[in-house]
């Protein structure tokens, strides 16, 4: 089988980490490079953070570092949920990977550049990455395979009564994106709320014995801690819903729809505006998660996490 030749675009955290885990060993993912943008905390911490995972695990992907503030807006970080480097909890050893010097910008324009058309995107934080490759190289739109993003919500928010919180980091840089033309999916809140690890997931990992499965304990008893929602013991793993989408599209119920973002700066700012009923009757633009087999999604990082070394 035909691997699938994947960017990952990412805000390192903690959700971030176990998906670049995923999609570094998954057998059916091409893992083309890591680009980072600031979002979860501030582009010197995310791509640090980025850089220490790679090295925990002895990964050698390409790392660039890319957008470090929103196209238009105030920065907005998250260093309430993931803490002050980001990525709070893992101990990494001293950092001797580098970022390679070209920026996270110009490596997607050249390589979407030089592709077939056969790479797919899948940024897990902000969308600036991706919207300011498009805004300088508008041909790159037509080279993209598909977008597979985690962020918005079909519904609530998790920063304001109605934003998610990659949207709402850069609404104009998704306006961007959600507008080019580029086969998206969305994996939302409405989904990635209901994907979490409980003690018996974290024990589950842990077991496996590997420096991937300690890891994936440390970030998430740490997630435990700082987002545990409405009392539940678990966390989510928000990102890992984006990656596991290419490789098995089957465990997840999708529907299209229409999908704008709001862009007036008033208390909707940032949100994913989702037609599902088609009261617009406008022509689908995204392809929206609903739902996700937990049981499937499980087994595919478990089975990934095995593949580390």
């Amino acid at each position: 089988m035909e691997k699938i030749k994947m960017i990952l675009d990412c805000d390192t955290g903690h959700d971030d980490a176990i998906a670049l885990m995923v999609a570094a060993r998954h057998p059916q993912i091409e893992l083309l490079g890591v680009t980072v943008v600031a979002g979860n905390q501030t582009l010197d911490k995310t791509l640090p953070n980025t850089l220490h995972v790679c090295q925990h695990l002895g990964l050698d992907v390409p790392v660039y570092g890319g957008m470090d503030r929103p196209m238009v807006r105030d920065q907005v970080t998250a260093g309430d949920v993931h803490g002050e480097s980001g990525l709070d909890g893992p101990v990494f050893e001293p950092l001797v990977k580098r970022a390679e010097q070209k920026h996270a910008v110009n490596y997607l324009i050249d390589t979407l550049m030089a592709s077939d058309g056969d790479i797919t995107l899948v940024p897990v934080g902000p969308l600036s990455n991706i919207a300011m490759a498009m805004r300088l190289e508008p041909r790159i739109c037509q080279k993209i395979k598909k977008i597979v993003i985690m962020g918005g919500a079909v519904g609530l928010g998790n920063v304001t009564p109605t934003a998610e919180f990659n949207t709402f980091v850069d609404p104009e840089a998704a306006h961007v994106v959600f507008t080019s033309g580029v086969p998206l999916v969305m994996m939302g809140l409405n989904l990635t709320n209901n994907v979490r690890a409980d003690m018996d997931i974290i024990e589950r990992m842990e077991a496996i014995g590997n420096k991937a499965g300690k890891l994936f304990g440390d970030i998430m008893r740490f997630t435990f801690r700082s987002q545990a929602v409405n009392g539940l013991s678990s966390g989510p793993v928000h990102d890992v819903t984006a990656v596991t989408y290419l490789v098995a599209p089957e465990i997840y119920e999708t529907k299209d729809m229409f999908v704008e973002i709001e862009l007036n700066h008033g208390p909707s700012y940032g949100q994913t505006v989702c037609d599902i009923n088609n009261r617009y009757h406008k022509p689908a633009n995204v392809t929206v998660g609903l739902t996700c087999q937990l049981e499937p999604f499980w087994n595919i990082v478990e089975d990934t996490l095995r593949r580390h070394i």
